[in-house]
C-alpha cells in the first residue's frame, strides 16, 4: 500500500535529558536550541522585508498541573498565536500545528516534562497531546526533567509509547577529570571567555576550577547561577571583575549549599 505524501507513518525519534535537580538539563537543552537557531540562521537568511520570518526553534515549559488545553495554549502562547477563551482544544491543536509548519520550526523543546503523569486522568491527556503534536509536526521533539525514569512517564501503555520513541540522555554532575581531559574546568573556561566584565582578567574562573567544584559538586545548574550571581554584583558594586572573594560571597541553592565546603581557602 503505497501511503500519500502528506501521510506521516509514525513520528521523528526524540530525546529525553534526564538527570538530578540543578544538573544542568535546561542549560543543555538551551543551548542546543542557540546552536539550531544560529546554525539555521546562517544558512537561511531571510530576505528583506521578508512578512513570514522563521522560527527554527520552539521552547515550551509544562506548566504544574498541565491540562492538554493549558499545554498547547503553552504552545501557542511560544510564536504569539492568539488564543481566545471561547477556543477549543482542537481548535488551538490545529491553529498550533498550521503556525509552526508555516514558521519552519524544526526543533521543539519541552521543559518540566517530569510533571506529567500519563497515569492519571488529567495526565492522560497531555500525554496524549504531545503524541499527536510529534505526528503532525515536522520537527524535532527534545523533553527535559528530572529523574523521569523514577516517575510514572515511562510506565503503562503511554509511557511505553514514549519510551519507545525517545533516546536517553542522563545528565549528571561533571568530574574534574574524565581519562585526560578536564570537562569541568573546559566548561568554566568557555564561560569565562564569554563573561563581558570591563575589568574581568581572562582566565580567573578556570584558576579557580577545584574551588568551584567543591562550592558546586559540579553541578552545572549551581555553576551557572553562581558565576550569574557574581558578575551581576561585579557590575552592581562597579568593580567589573569576578575575584574568588565575589565568588565566595554568593549564597548559592540549598542542594549545592548542603554539600558545601568541608574546607576554605580565604
Amino acid at each position: 500500500m503505497i501511503l500519500g505524501r502528506h501521510q506521516q507513518t509514525t513520528a521523528r525519534p526524540s530525546l529525553i535529558v534526564t538527570g538530578p535537580a540543578a544538573a544542568g538539563k535546561t542549560t543543555a537543552l538551551l543551548n542546543v536550541g542557540r546552536t539550531c537557531h544560529l546554525a539555521h540562521t546562517r544558512k537561511n537568511l531571510p530576505p528583506p522585508g521578508s512578512a513570514h520570518p522563521t522560527a527554527p526553534v520552539a521552547y515550551v515549559l509544562v506548566p504544574p498541573g498541565a491540562t492538554a488545553k493549558t499545554l498547547i495554549t503553552e504552545f501557542a502562547r511560544y510564536l504569539g498565536i492568539p488564543v481566545a477563551a471561547r477556543m477549543t482544544q482542537t481548535q488551538i491543536t490545529d491553529a498550533v500545528c498550521h503556525t509552526y509548519t508555516q514558521a519552519g520550526v524544526q526543533l521543539v523543546l519541552i521543559d518540566e516534562i517530569h510533571r506529567l503523569n500519563p497515569r492519571t486522568t488529567t495526565g492522560a491527556q497531555p500525554a496524549d497531546l504531545l503524541k499527536d503534536l510529534t505526528e503532525r509536526l515536522p520537527a524535532t521533539f527534545v523533553y527535559a526533567g528530572i529523574n523521569v525514569t523514577d516517575t510514572p512517564l515511562f510506565s503503562g501503555t503511554r509511557g511505553a509509547q514514549l519510551a519507545g520513541r525517545a533516546t536517553l540522555i542522563t545528565c549528571g554532575p561533571l568530574p574534574t577529570r574524565h581519562g585526560t581531559r578536564e570537562p569541568f574546568r573546559d566548561v568554566i573556561t568557555d564561560i569565562d571567555n564569554a563573561l563581558d566584565l570591563t575589568h574581568h582578567t581572562p582566565g580567573t574562573l578556570p584558576r579557580h576550577a577545584p574551588y568551584l567544584h567543591q562550592r558546586t559538586a559540579g553541578r552545572i545548574g549551581s555553576l551557572t547561577r553562581l558565576i550569574r550571581q557574581a558578575a551581576i554584583t561585579a557590575i552592581h558594586d562597579g568593580t567589573e571583575r569576578i575575584t574568588k572573594t565575589t565568588l565566595d560571597a554568593v549564597q548559592l541553592d540549598h542542594l549545592a549549599e548542603q554539600h558545601n565546603r568541608p574546607t576554605r581557602n580565604r
